[in-house]
Order: C-alpha cells, then structure tokens, then sequence
C-alpha cells in the first residue's frame, strides 16, 4: 500500500504545512480532537508527540508540555488505544515523534507493528543514530512501510546527509537552527548558506524545515528554500495561552498561517 507521506508529496511538493502537538496536552482526551480540529483547519500532514521525561531535542515549551502530558497519564499504550480508528476520520499522512528509549521499552517490531495496523506512515526519533537504524531497525520500519525521517542541522556534514537521503524516502527534516530571535524579517546569513548548501546537494528527498517558525512570515520563508515547514513550539504555546475552545484556537492559528 502506497505510504501516505510519499503520496502527500507527490500532489503537492510547496508549502506544505506540518503541525507538531504533544499527544495527551492540553488533557488526556485532547489527541484525536487536536487531529480532527487541524485536518479541517488544511494542515497537510501531523506530527504526533510521544511525550517522554528527557527530551533532548525539545525547547522549553514542549518540555513543559511533554511533562504536563506524562502527569496527565499519557503513554504509548494509551495514545495507540487512542488513535486505534483514526483512519475512520482522518485522512492526511500522520507522523509519530518521540524518542527511542520509550519504543524500546515497547518493542521496537511491536511499535512498528501497531503503528502501521493504526495507520501512521513515519516516524521521528531524534535520538536513534543512523548507524544503529541501519544496522537494527531498518528492514523492520521497511517491513511495516513506516517512514524514519532524520534531522540534518547547518553542523551535519555533507557526507551524512547524502547518507540520509540515500536511506530513507520521506522527507528530510532539515532544523533550521533559528537562532534569529529578535529578526522579525529576513533570514541569517549562515541560515541562508545552509539552506543554499542543501539546495546544492540536488537530493532526492523533499525538504521541509523545522525550529523557529512561528508564523506566516516565518512559514513563508522557509517554504522558499524547502516543500514546506514544520510549526512546533508556536503551536503548543497557542493551546497553552488560549481562551477560546480547543477547536476554535486551532482553526484561528491555522487561518493566520495560510
């Protein structure tokens, strides 16, 4: 069966939008009205948070928010029960991002398992280095027809990720190392020289950057330089300040972005 990513990037291959939550935040219940609210708002495709206690990858607000969601009773367990008939409802691709100690714990084959009986197409894990995916989990993310989609950074060599793009078929995820705070326009020149860079290595995956977009100027500038963006931080930090139900501020946040 045709993965939904790969598809998702065939039809449409600019401005693509991604949204990041953490599964079980603002409350336990909250997962599969936060997909249903960001399917109709026109988000492409999601990635899902797997909370855990050392998110190494994770700014303060989704720390916190990951911290929230582990006091609230979110697991695997109970965000796969969650999810069991979420393609009853939702269509778009669906993306799992957390770290590897948890799947371990789970069962790495078990996780990839029952994520593609439920209908997810990729995952994220920061944390598991390519070598150790190559060497021990790649024929089983294969088998399962689950997407691992890998981070590259303005410090990653050339060497590695043409590694990367040669051993995965989904999408890069290219961090854009947003430290321009304080630039409300425009785009730093090393930011520019690694996105020029990347550009230069003609890779076979598309591209869609992360960290530090907030909003649509931000969605927009990275959309020149890749296929889309991903929203994280900016997200979680809405659900969090809102006063408005969760439907209405995830409509409202998305409308302000497209």
């Amino acid at each position: 069966m045709a993965n939904r990513l790969n598809e998702l990037f065939k039809i449409k291959n600019k401005n693509i939008l991604s949204i990041y939550f953490t599964a079980g935040y603002p409350n336990l219940g909250d997962t599969m009205p936060t997909l249903e609210s960001l399917q109709s708002s026109g988000v492409d495709f999601v990635e899902i948070g797997m909370p855990f206690s050392d998110p190494l990858a994770d700014g303060p607000v989704i720390q916190a928010s990951s911290m929230a969601a582990i006091h609230n009773g979110m697991t695997i367990p109970v965000l796969f029960e969650q999810i069991k008939n979420v393609r009853k409802s939702i269509h778009i691709p669906l993306i799992l991002m957390g770290y590897i100690n948890p799947v371990m714990q789970y069962g790495i084959e078990n996780f990839a398992r029952k994520a593609s009986e439920i209908g997810i197409d990729g995952v994220i894990l920061p944390d598991l280095p390519l070598q150790e995916y190559l060497d021990e989990y790649k024929s089983i993310f294969e088998k399962y027809n689950l997407k691992n989609i890998f981070l590259i950074t303005p410090q990653t060599s050339d060497d590695r990720i043409r590694m990367i793009d040669q051993n995965t078929d989904g999408f890069i995820y290219m961090v854009s190392s947003a430290s321009t705070t304080g630039t409300k326009e425009g785009t730093s020149d090393s930011q520019l020289a690694y996105f020029e860079k990347v550009e230069a290595l003609k890779l076979k995956n598309p591209k869609v950057i992360g960290f530090g977009i907030k909003d649509k100027n931000s969605f927009n500038k990275a959309c020149q330089y890749a296929n889309g963006a991903i929203i994280g931080t900016a997200f979680v930090k809405n659900l969090e300040n809102s006063d408005l139900s969760l439907d209405k501020t995830i409509h409202q946040f998305i409308k302000n972005i497209l």
